[in-house]
């Protein structure tokens, strides 16, 4: 058996004006014909009598006519209200107004006032709800955008460094690979050339170890960051001809892998951009430990630039923003302290336990001498 749609089961619904003209008139009728009825019985019907009654039915049907008017009235600002309403939920931010007849007839109830009053408030709650919902979303649309750009940066920063690396490997390794193979091409017999051809083997051997260090220092893996960083200060003296001067506190203090392995970066990061961008052949990095949190810091004294100005474009100009990102990952923050002709100074500060504040204190913001 089919189910009977809705509409066939609803009664028929009239307007507020029309029930309360059938109701006013139903009364004025029932009180005039059982007037009649008492008095008839009662043997009073008279010509008075009928008068009396005939004026109470006039005056009966008027008050019915004044009740339809009013619930007509009310039926219209229910309505003005209804419409209100809708526009507020469809356009929230759009000006709102009611004729002054309505907004009279709204404030002749308190019944009217109060759902006036809980409108607006509703009204309020979803303009503040869409005010919401639009700034997450400019939000998450500034989020993607900057996740897109993260990964074309990371992606190119990956790129560059397969790139180094095959560089590295096709100048050393695969050079004396080469000459070595074509040493065992002419059979070598003699004493001279068999020792000739092992130098080679030895030497390419060198070179694997060496660009494996520059990749993943050993020190690091034992989390000694001293002894890498020394090891990067002599790669990059040796590659680049730039001289780095270290500050390294006098005691040695435990670090984390996870955390000397962010300070390694952040030290191969900027030294690197010195190289590229600062022209010059001396920076300074440093090392400070308070409590639980580590102050890193490089230093050179280039040109300098400014920091607002230095904006990710096609993979390019991602340095700082990797930084950045990277300090975050690590529950940590960047500072970048530049300007046009004052040279340059990057901090990085890692919390070294959980719950604690980056940046500890602000005195420890000021420039290092």
């Amino acid at each position: 058996m089919t189910a009977l749609p809705a509409v066939g089961r609803r009664r028929a619904s009239l307007p507020l004006a029309v029930w309360a003209g059938l109701w006013c008139a139903g009364s004025v009728l029932a009180t005039v014909g059982i007037s009649a009825a008492v008095l008839q019985a009662l043997g009073r019907m008279d010509g008075t009598a009928l008068g009396a009654l005939a004026a109470g039915a006039v005056v009966g049907l008027l008050l019915c006519l004044g009740a339809v008017t009013g619930a007509a009235r009310l039926a219209a600002a229910l309505r003005s209200l209804h419409a209100d309403a809708e526009l507020r939920l469809r356009e929230p931010s759009a000006p709102l107004g009611r004729p002054a007849n309505r907004q009279a007839t709204v404030r002749a109830t308190s019944e009217l006032v109060e759902l006036a009053q809980i409108l607006s408030a509703l009204h309020l709650r979803v303009r503040v709800a869409d005010d919401l919902g639009e700034r997450h979303r400019v939000t998450a649309q500034t989020a993607g955008a900057g996740v897109v750009e993260l990964l074309s940066g990371l992606v190119a920063a990956e790129e560059g460094a397969r790139g180094q690396l095959a560089a590295d490997l096709h100048d050393t390794v695969a050079q004396s690979l080469m000459i070595a193979r074509g040493l065992l091409h002419a059979n070598p017999t003699s004493p001279a050339d068999l020792a000739t051809l092992s130098d080679y083997v030895e030497d390419a051997e060198e070179q694997v170890r060496a660009v494996m260090a520059r990749t993943r220092p050993p020190a690091l893996q034992e989390g000694d960051l001293a002894a890498a960083v020394v090891g990067l200060r002599l790669d990059l003296q040796a590659r680049y001809g730039l001289r780095v001067h270290l500050q390294w506190p006098e005691s040695a203090h435990p670090l984390p892998l996870a955390a000397a392995v962010t300070l390694y970066r952040f030290f191969q990061e900027a030294l690197l951009n010195v190289v590229k961008h600062a022209e010059v052949d001396d920076a300074t990095v440093c090392l400070e430990v308070t409590g639980d949190v580590v102050l890193a810091s490089v230093r050179d004294e280039g040109p300098g630039f400014d920091p607002s100005a230095v904006c990710p474009d096609r993979g390019r100009h991602v340095g700082l923003g990797l930084l950045r990102e990277r300090a975050r990952l690590a529950g940590g923050a960047l500072e970048v302290q530049s300007r046009p002709g004052a040279g340059a100074v990057l901090r990085l500060w890692l919390p070294l336990s959980p719950g604690v504040p980056a940046v500890p204190e602000q005195r420890d913001r000021t420039p290092l001498s």
